[in-house]
């Protein structure tokens, strides 16, 4: 799918990417209560970078188990990192939209916009996790890729297109909670990828979009068939 890393789809929103110099990343890492994800995170022998699109349980997920266990550096919003060092982490990255830093392994990560919400729930209630967002990645040997956490159609996907070569777009189409088939497609044509991994789809009932639906609406642009916990 990408020529200079391995993407690997685990469920929900929640991937990994495997750079050849053995580089690993996470993005949204979900994973022990997730009912479509295959890995636990006591499975994972590496992690050198966690992001994190925004404060929800199904994104924000086992952030802090991660990258605790593997002294990983963290990235997310202004208000997540501020979150996350109270909760013990040290090698945490705050950043806001349209800023950019490189990581482990050459990694160029651009913090983008998403239309969403992002509080963070814990035990004294909601607090506040900041602006949702999405991440531009270009990897070290020239692919980009573009994950863009929870979000709607937004008109502003035109100009993530304008400004980044795009070779895989990560969407999520199950709707409800985030934009359905249909937006997902006019979203993919604004940005012009060579190809979309559809995400945040059949985890539970309620995101009930699918890629055959997602197809029907997209012409000349791939739609990738993922299998979760298969690198591809």
């Amino acid at each position: 799918m990408l020529r200079d890393a391995s993407i690997t789809w685990l469920g929900h929103a929640a991937t990994r990417i495997d750079l050849a110099d053995g580089t690993v990343l996470l993005i949204d890492p979900w994973m022990r209560d997730n009912p479509s994800c295959p890995v636990d995170p006591s499975d994972l022998d590496r992690v050198d970078v966690v992001l994190v699109t925004h404060g929800h349980f199904d994104h924000l997920g086992d952030t802090v188990e991660i990258a605790a266990a593997h002294a990983s550096q963290v990235i997310a919003i202004h208000e997540i990192s501020v979150y996350l060092e109270g909760n013990g982490l040290g090698n945490v990255v705050g950043m806001n939209i349209g800023g950019s830093v490189e990581t482990s392994g050459g990694v160029r990560v651009t913090m983008v916009p998403a239309v969403h919400s992002s509080g963070i729930s814990t035990d004294a209630g909601i607090v506040d996790g900041g602006s949702a967002a999405g991440f531009v990645l270009g990897l070290p040997g020239g692919s980009v890729v573009y994950h863009a956490g929870d979000t709607d159609l937004f008109g502003d996907m035109t100009l993530i297109g304008e400004r980044h070569d795009i070779d895989l777009a990560l969407l999520p189409i199950g709707g409800h909670y985030t934009m359905g088939p249909a937006d997902a497609a006019a979203a993919a044509q604004r940005l012009k990828p060579g190809a979309v991994l559809p995400i945040h789809w059949g985890t539970f009932p309620i995101l009930a979009g699918t890629p055959d639906e997602l197809r029907k609406h997209l012409t000349g642009i791939t739609v990738v068939d993922a299998e979760i916990g298969t690198p591809d």
